[in-house]
């Protein structure tokens, strides 16, 4: 049964899947099908029922059945024909399964057939050529076993071919096919075979044969000789270098483009073909001299290339091939090395003469060179330089001699320092020295592997700037305290420095003064005091002025009253300084001092007329009434009683008063304008005292009074005026005859002391008051006389005057007094002798 549904085609097309007929769905289903699907399921049926093959008599006999039958059958064939599609469905399952499970052992059959086959094959291989292990298996996806030894001891003795091993097994394992590959373990050359057939293989490693590996050898060798000798061609070719191959017999063999350039010839082959050199016969035969001592000639040589005489370093080796050699022209590195060597010593010499320190290091941390600076900073020894000593040493030396800065860990700070051989960019740092020294350091890496120090000693500088702030601060506070404003602008016409009265004198913020405004800024701020002036307009041209500049003045009179004095003063640095001084309280008082000197100048005009009024005006008429007096007392006009002759006496007596009063007045008024002149002379002082006394006899006698006359006998003579002098004794004498009591003494003396002539008037009246003690000397001071005069107070104001002008001096005091008497006043005129200090004095 099984066998016959095989036949009909009811085969499974892949392991796992089966197919079987299709389930009846129901009677309906089958009735609406066509007549030919009926006719086979009542042959099914009657085919299952029979259990036999039906046969074509019976194939005839059911259709006609069927076609006479079909009413009455239709319905009873769709039950049956369903009955036996699912007895049919359960007898399919069942064959299939036994199919599947006769597959599976068919496949298990084979495989342990290949497997079989596989390790017959290698243990053919083994035993033939002395693999020591092999791997093999019987599936795709079955494991895979090794043979001859444990899985870790065969893959231990691969080492690097287990990476080979593994590649080729997953490729036996993925496909059927066959492996061969030379490999090298670490026993030795081997080669990987292997083999796959129906899922399952072999692999092994067995030892490559002698033969083999020689022949793989030389065929690589050949490979790679033959490419490196294209490639070293082509490098040769397009080398600038001239490059040459020659036969044992010196024939020409290559040249390169570079050669045949050198030695003019068109082309490559041309150069071979005429056989062209570029070495002379001295060199070649030189070379060959080398060549056959020791194999390779090196020289440095002089050769003529492309028409000029160069410098070439000629390398040529000799062997089987016979001669190769090149030649590379290295005259622009004689001349690079000579050049590169005068800059250098011009560089040294140049560094030489820096004020900053510089040291070079090279790789292996020794100097190389250093500058007279660098001694000069550290004070270090020229023939300890000169052996070019490490790093470590001089700075060993430094630190002894405190000249590096003070480290808690030498060795650290130290190793901080070489550093710098490995840093890529420049160090800077500070070196502050026990002595007070400041070092700025730069470390520069150099592109040879060292180091350059560089060493600026900023003490001085540092100082500077110090002291340099201290006085900028200085500046600064003492602009602060000075009463006049101050303000510098620099050259670029903006304000930069101003003090405290600046800002008062223009109302100005110093906020808006810390953006350093321009001058026009400045005069825009100041305008709303100084109103529109020209003033800042001449300020602002001394600041921003290219030319030539010089300092210059100006007054503002601002419109609250103020008065400034304004000065610019140009700066050596470009800037201007302008000041500003309130002169206001000085102008006013010279205002106030001008007009009253025009005053004084008009009142001495005044005076003058008035002295010259005076003495015409006044003095004329005088005379002519003193001379018609003088004429009535001689009886020129009639005879006059005695009545009449008093009143004329007291006519004259008046008028001599007026006249001394006049001329108290002109004499005053010639010594304030300076135009008093003394005649000077040699004096008696006797005969000047008598003269005085007689003069003053009368007056004496009218007061009832005594005059005493007491004359040093060494008086002698003196340079003076008389006539001054005269006047100044009579003054004093009418003093004192006017405030002496009847029968009292009035004492004139005259005595030589201390360089000095000293006139003395005594009187015995009541002294002078305290209050007029100060106003003594004064101009028209009229005080008592007693009880006959009162004068008009010039007597003394004029004493004074002639006293001075010849260089003395008067005081007038109490007596002392004697013998129970009054203490009275005394006159002392003192004159010097000195006749320098007279003549100063009349000047």
């Amino acid at each position: 049964m099984a066998e016959r549904i095989r036949r009909s085609g009811a085969r499974r097309p892949a392991r796992g899947r089966r197919q079987g007929p299709a389930p009846a769905t129901g009677c309906a289903n089958f009735c609406v099908g066509s007549r030919t699907a009926l006719f086979g399921g009542v042959l099914l049926a009657t085919t299952a029922l029979a259990g036999t093959p039906a046969s074509a008599d019976g194939w005839t006999i059911a259709m006609s059945a069927a076609e006479a039958l079909w009413p009455v059958i239709a319905l009873s064939a769709c039950a049956v024909a369903g009955l036996v599609a699912l007895r049919s469905r359960r007898v399919a399952a069942d064959l299939g399964a036994r199919m599947d499970k006769a597959e599976a052992e068919a496949r298990d059959a084979g495989a342990a057939a290949a497997r079989a086959r596989a390790e017959a094959h290698a243990a053919r291989i083994l035993l033939t050529a002395g693999a020591p292990a092999f791997m093999a298996w019987s599936g795709r996806t079955l494991p895979v076993d090794v043979h001859g030894a444990t899985p870790e001891a065969f893959r231990a003795s691969l080492g690097a071919v287990s990476v080979d091993l593994d590649r080729a097994l997953e490729q036996l394992r993925r496909e059927d096919g066959t492996v061969s590959q030379l490999v090298e373990t670490p026993a030795g050359p081997a080669r990987l075979e292997g083999r796959s057939l129906g899922g399952a293989g072999v692999l092994l490693l067995r030892p490559a044969e002698a033969a083999e590996l020689s022949a793989k050898a030389e065929a690589a060798d050949f490979a790679e000789a033959e490419r490196m000798a294209h490639g070293l061609a082509a490098a040769l070719d397009a080398a600038a270098a001239p490059a040459w191959l020659r036969r044992p017999d010196g024939t020409l063999v290559y040249v390169n483009p570079a050669f045949a350039t050198a030695v003019g010839a068109p082309s490559a082959a041309e150069a071979r073909t005429a056989g062209l050199d570029l070495l002379d016969a001295r060199i070649r035969s030189a070379a060959l001299t080398a060549e056959g001592t020791a194999g390779t000639f090196r020289q440095r040589v002089k050769a003529v290339a492309s028409g000029q005489r160069r410098q070439m370093d000629v390398v040529e080796v000799a062997g089987p091939f016979g001669t190769a050699g090149i030649a590379i022209d290295v005259t622009g590195e004689d001349v690079a090395k000579a050049e590169t060597a005068r800059t250098v010593a011009a560089h040294q010499r140049t560094l030489d003469q820096l004020t900053t320190a510089v040291a070079i290091f090279g790789a292996d941390e020794r100097l190389v060179f250093h500058n007279a600076a660098y001694e000069r900073l550290f004070d270090l020894a020229p023939g300890l330089l000169d052996q070019r000593p490490p790093e470590n040493e001089i700075l060993e030396d430094l630190r002894r001699r405190r000249k590096v800065p003070e480290q808690a860990d030498f060795r650290a700070w130290r190793a901080q320092l070489r550093e710098a051989y490995r840093a890529i960019e420049p160090v800077n740092d500070w070196w502050h020295l026990p002595g007070g020294q400041m070092l700025r350091v730069v470390i520069t890496p150099n592109a040879e592997g060292g180091i350059t120090y560089l060493f600026d000693d900023l003490s001085e500088h540092l100082a500077l700037e110090s002291r340099y702030n201290s006085l900028i601060r200085i500046q600064g506070e003492t602009l602060d305290g000075l009463a006049e404003a101050v303000a510098v602008f620099g050259a670029d016409g903006r304000l930069n420095l101003y003090n405290q009265a600046f800002l008062a004198l223009w109302s100005l913020d110093a906020q808006a003064m810390g953006d350093k405004p321009h001058v026009d800024a400045v005069a825009a701020m100041c305008r709303p005091l100084y109103g529109e002036t020209a003033a800042f307009s001449r300020i602002r041209q001394a600041v921003t002025a290219i030319g030539p500049r010089d300092a210059t003045t100006l007054r503002i009179e601002r419109p609250d009253g103020r008065v400034l004095d304004g000065a610019t003063q140009p700066l050596p640095d470009g800037g201007t300084m302008v000041t500003f001084r309130d002169v206001t309280d000085s102008v006013k008082v010279e205002r106030a001092l001008t007009e009253r000197a025009e005053a004084l100048e008009a009142a001495d005009k005044l005076k003058n007329a008035f002295v010259g009024h005076v003495s015409y005006h006044l003095r004329t008429p005088l005379n002519t009434l003193m001379g018609y007096a003088d004429m009535l007392r001689e009886g020129l006009a009639g005879p006059l009683n005695d009545r009449q002759r008093d009143y004329l006496d007291h006519m004259r007596q008046s008028s001599d008063l007026l006249r001394a009063l006049i001329d108290d007045i002109l004499d005053l008024a010639t010594i304030d304008a300076g135009a008093m002149e003394l005649d000077l002379a040699e004096v008696d002082v006797r005969e000047l005292v008598l003269s005085v006394a007689e003069a003053v006899r009368d007056s004496v006698d009218e007061a009832r009074l005594s005059l005493a006359v007491n004359i040093d006998p060494a008086a002698g003579v003196f340079v003076a005026d008389a006539r001054r002098l005269r006047q100044i004794l009579f003054n004093l004498l009418s003093n004192a005859i006017a405030v002496s009591p009847e029968g009292g003494t009035v004492t004139l003396g005259a005595n030589r002391r201390d360089g000095a002539l000293v006139f003395t008037v005594r009187d015995e009246g009541p002294g002078v008051p305290a209050e007029v003690k100060e106003t003594l000397f004064d101009r028209f001071e009229s005080r008592s006389a007693g009880p006959r005069h009162r004068g008009v107070g010039l007597g003394l104001a004029i004493v004074r005057s002639f006293v001075s002008l010849h260089g003395g001096s008067v005081t007038v005091g109490p007596a002392s007094a004697t013998r129970g008497a009054p203490s009275g006043t005394l006159a002392t005129c003192i004159f010097p002798l000195d006749g320098e200090r007279r003549r100063e004095a009349a000047e």
